[in-house]
C-alpha cells in the first residue's frame, strides 16, 4: 500500500486534531445523530487540550460535507487551523474517535482503506464503450467513446452484388469502434497505473478490444460478457466480477509481501528490529497486523527515522526533545518519511508475527539487527 496521500500531513508541524466520525443519514433523524457524535468528540478533543480555532475548523467540515448515500464515515486532519485532509469512509468507523496528538492518527484510516487497486472497467458493445476508471488513491475517471460511424454496425444481408459490400462496412465499423475504445481504455489505464482492465459487455467488441490494447495490458486484462450498455441492464454480475478480481490482486499482493518476508529468516520481525530498520532507512515494505485495541508507543523526533523503543535511543542520535507518541502513528510517518511501502494484515493472516509487525528490508548488512552472521 502506497501512503503518499497522507504526505501531507507530514509535511507540517502539529500537534494534531483527528476526528473519525459515523456520518450516515440514511434514517429520518440521523442529521440530529451526527450533530450528537459531533458534540461529544468536540468536547473529547477540548478536554485533551486542543485549541479552540482547530476544532472549529473541523467542526466546519463535519457539518458542512456533502453527505453520501448509504452508511458511511469522515476522517477529518487538522493543525493550526487548517484542515488538511478530509477523507470519505466506505463505512461507518469501528467507533467514533477524535485524538490531540503530536502526529496525526491515521491507522484507522489506513486500516480500513486496505490494499488499493487501481483498475479499469470498460463496458462495450458494437457502437462504442463506457469507461472508468479507479486509481489506488480511489480517484475515479471517465470516458466515453461514441464510436466513429454509427451506421452499418449490424451485418446486414441484402442480397445481390452489395451484399459483401455491406457486411464489409459493418465489419470494419466495429474495428474502427473498438480501436477508438481499445485506444481510451489504454489512456485510463495509464493515467491510474491500472493492475486490472476489465473489458465487459458485446463478446464480439470485448474480442476486438482486447484484440487492440497494447501489450502491457494484456497481461492484467479480464473479459466477460456480463453488462449491456442498453438503458435499465442489471449489472450485477460485471459488479461481482470487477470486485473479485480487484480483491484477487489485493490477496496476491498480500502473499507476496509474506512470502518476501518469510525468505529473510527473522530479519525484520518484531518492533525491535523494525524501528532499527527504519531508523537506517532499510525498510521496504512494513507489515502490520490491524489490531484497533493497540496502544503501544514509541519516542520521535522531529525527523521521520528519529524513531526509538526507548528515549536513550533519540539522546545518542542528538535529539534534543524526544516526544512520547502512540506507535502505529510513529511508524506510519517513518514509512512516509521513507518512501516505504506498508501491507496491513487480519490477525488470521499472520498469527506468528513478533510483536504484529515486521519489515521486508531493502538491503541486509552486517549493521542489520537480527542478522545470523551480523
Amino acid at each position: 500500500m502506497q501512503l503518499s496521500f497522507l504526505r501531507p500531513l507530514y509535511d507540517r508541524p502539529g500537534p494534531w486534531c483527528s476526528v473519525y466520525l459515523d456520518a450516515s443519514r440514511d434514517t429520518h433523524d440521523s442529521r440530529p445523530q451526527v450533530d450528537l457524535r459531533w458534540r461529544a468528540l468536540k468536547g473529547d478533543l477540548l478536554a485533551q487540550g486542543a485549541d479552540q480555532v482547530t476544532v472549529e475548523a473541523a467542526e466546519e467540515v463535519v457539518r458542512r460535507h456533502e453527505p453520501m448515500p448509504g452508511d458511511y464515515g469522515i476522517a477529518v486532519f487538522a493543525s493550526r487551523g487548517r484542515v488538511v485532509l478530509t477523507e470519505y469512509l466506505s463505512a461507518p468507523p469501528l467507533r467514533d474517535l477524535a485524538t490531540w496528538a503530536a502526529l496525526p492518527h491515521t491507522m484507522p484510516l489506513v486500516a480500513q482503506r486496505g490494499e488499493q487497486v487501481a483498475w479499469v472497467r470498460v463496458l462495450a458493445d458494437r457502437t462504442g464503450a463506457d469507461a472508468v476508471a479507479v486509481s489506488a488513491g480511489g480517484v475515479p475517471r471517465r470516458a466515453q467513446v461514441t464510436g466513429r460511424q454509427s451506421r452499418q454496425v449490424r451485418r446486414a444481408q441484402p442480397g445481390g452484388w452489395s451484399q459483401s459490400r455491406y457486411q464489409r462496412a459493418a465489419m470494419e465499423a466495429w474495428h474502427h469502434n473498438a480501436g477508438d475504445a481499445a485506444a481510451a481504455t489504454a489512456d485510463l489505464a495509464e493515467r491510474v497505473g491500472a493492475d486490472v482492465v476489465v473489458v465487459a459487455g458485446d463478446i464480439r467488441a470485448t474480442g476486438m478490444i482486447a484484440a487492440q490494447l497494447p501489450e502491457r495490458w494484456q497481461d492484467v486484462l479480464v473479459r466477460t460478457d456480463a453488462g449491456a450498455r442498453t438503458g435499465g441492464a442489471d449489472d450485477t454480475l460485471m459488479d461481482d466480477l470487477t470486485v473479485q478480481t480487484v480483491a484477487e490482486v489485493a490477496d496476491r499482493r498480500i502473499a507476496a509481501a509474506l512470502d518476501r518476508f518469510g525468505v529473510q529468516e527473522d530479519v525484520g520481525a518484531g518492533l525491535d528490529a523494525v524501528v532499527a530498520a527504519l531508523q537506517r532507512n532499510q525498510v521496504d515494505t512494513m507489515l502490520l497486523v490491524d489490531d484497533a485495541s493497540a496502544d503501544g508507543e514509541l519516542w520521535v523526533g522531529p525527523e521521520p527515522t528519529e524513531i526509538a523503543t526507548d528515549p536513550a535511543q533519540l539522546a545518542d542520535m542528538s535529539v534534543a526533545d524526544p516526544q512520547k507518541v502512540r506507535a502505529d502513528a510513529a511508524l506510519l510517518r517513518a514509512l512516509i518519511g521513507t518512501d516505504a511501502d506498508l501491507t496491513v494484515l487480519a490477525p488470521e493472516e499472520a498469527p506468528e508475527l513478533t510483536d504484529g509487525v515486521g519489515a521486508v528490508l531493502r538491503y541486509v548488512d552486517a549493521g542489520t539487527p537480527g542478522r545470523g552472521d551480523g
